[in-house]
C-alpha cells in the first residue's frame, strides 16, 4: 500500500472517530485514494479498509460506552443515517445511535455507492448514497 493511501486511511479513521469530517468528505477522500470499500465492525472495535488489489488496512478504534442492542431496529438505524445526512450528528453520535439500534457492523461499498448495515441475526438495511 502506498504511503499516500495509508495517510488518507489514517486521516479518515481519525476524522470520523473525532467527528471532525462528514461522511461525504471521508468517502470522497477514500475514493480518490483508491479504497473500494471499508467495514466498521462494532463488535471487534475495528475498521478495515479494502483496496482493489487485495491489500487491506485495519485500524482499532475505542468504542463508545453504548452497548450493542440485541434486536436490530432498521427504523432507528435509518433515523441515525438521516440525522447524519442532515448534519445534525457526526460519527461519534452515529455510532452511539446505530449501536443502540442493534447494528453490529456495516460495510461502505464506495465502488457500489451504498452502505449495508447488519444486525446480530443477519438482518440488513441497505442505504444508497444520496445523488
Amino acid at each position: 500500500m502506498n504511503h499516500a493511501t495509508l495517510v488518507t486511511i489514517e486521516w479518515a479513521a481519525k476524522s470520523s472517530h473525532e467527528g471532525s469530517a462528514h461522511f461525504g468528505e471521508i468517502v470522497r477522500a477514500l475514493m480518490e485514494a483508491g479504497v473500494e470499500s471499508y467495514q466498521a465492525d462494532y463488535r471487534a472495535n475495528r475498521t478495515t479498509y479494502y483496496l482493489p488489489n487485495g491489500e487491506t488496512h485495519s485500524i482499532a478504534l475505542p468504542p463508545p460506552d453504548t452497548q450493542i442492542a440485541e434486536q436490530f431496529d432498521a427504523a432507528a438505524v435509518l433515523a441515525a443515517i438521516r440525522a447524519a445526512q442532515r448534519g445534525e450528528i457526526m460519527y461519534p453520535q452515529f455510532m452511539v445511535q446505530s449501536r443502540a439500534a442493534g447494528c453490529v457492523s456495516y460495510v461502505v461499498w464506495i465502488a457500489g455507492r451504498h452502505v449495508s448495515y447488519f444486525g446480530r441475526r443477519g438482518e440488513t438495511h441497505i442505504e444508497h448514497f444520496p445523488k
